[in-house]
């Protein structure tokens, strides 16, 4: 992930949190308070992810289950209280002598569906002030009118976030649609895809040092940028503003649109 974790606050004793899955329709509920700077952390295989605004102050997540040949309830959805927030997973179950899935933060859990086709779609509240962090691979991933940063990756599907704060996104097969409040990337921002556009809006100045590549397509920018080096229509490197932190936007089939967002 491109954002760390540097200034979340420990989640130890702040955390008050429910679990209460519906057993009729498989379904999953879970509200939890998390502090402002602390991450709801959602991790997927097969299905979509969206998250929008929180009303109530808490964290709110409802997950869904469906399949055509496997059996959903064979799918637990765990929930990982840690010191950065709340990571919470659907974790699949695995063929005869492999290592166990489990679910953590970050990089610390493993997943695998082993071709159990159980669609788990998430929903999630996100309260202004906490960061929304998904990793997916089979489905979209959307997050809409957030106040915090994102970092959202998946491999087969879209992605569209709009927040007040600063974002990553990265997929493979899918086109990446961000719109943001803040355009400094205190950590560097990325926005990358294969076979997509990368669309990229800001609302604000931008300082940053951009590299951006596309094989086929074409770059433009609202902003004006300071070249370094050859440009192309395909290749840029320059600096935007004052510069200092990198900003990496790439693909291969598409094109790549940095705009104000006005």
């Amino acid at each position: 992930m491109r954002l760390t974790w540097k200034s979340l606050i420990a989640a130890t004793g702040l955390l008050a949190a429910s679990v209460a899955p519906a057993a009729a329709q498989g379904d999953f509920q879970w509200h939890g308070r998390l502090a402002s700077g602390q991450v709801i952390e959602l991790r997927g295989i097969n299905g979509d992810i969206k998250a929008s605004a929180s009303s109530s102050g808490d964290v709110e997540v409802t997950a869904s289950k469906r399949a055509r040949r496997s059996n959903p309830a064979e799918v637990r959805i765990e929930v990982v209280p840690n010191t950065k927030g709340v990571t919470i997973c659907a974790v699949y179950p695995n063929a005869p002598g492999k290592e166990p899935n489990r679910c953590g933060p970050g990089g610390e859990g493993r997943s695998s569906s082993d071709n159990n086709d159980t669609q788990v779609h998430f929903d999630v509240r996100v309260p202004a002030g906490v960061l929304f962090f998904a990793h997916n691979v089979n489905g979209d991933v959307s997050a809409e009118s957030l106040q915090g940063d994102v970092d959202v990756q998946t491999v087969n599907g879209s992605i569209k976030v709009a927040t007040s704060g600063t974002a990553s996104a990265s997929t493979v097969n899918g086109s990446v649609d961000v719109t943001m409040g803040r355009g400094d990337f205190p950590e560097g921002g990325s926005f990358k895809t294969v076979n997509g556009g990368v669309t990229l809006r800001v609302n604000g100045p931008i300082d940053a040092d951009l590299n951006a590549d596309t094989l086929n397509g074409s770059i433009t920018s609202d902003f004006p940028i300071t070249i370094r080096g050859a440009a192309t229509q395909r290749r840029l490197r320059g600096t935007i503003g004052n510069g200092g932190h990198s900003l990496n936007i790439s693909t291969v089939n598409g094109s790549i649109k940095l705009l104000r967002d006005q």
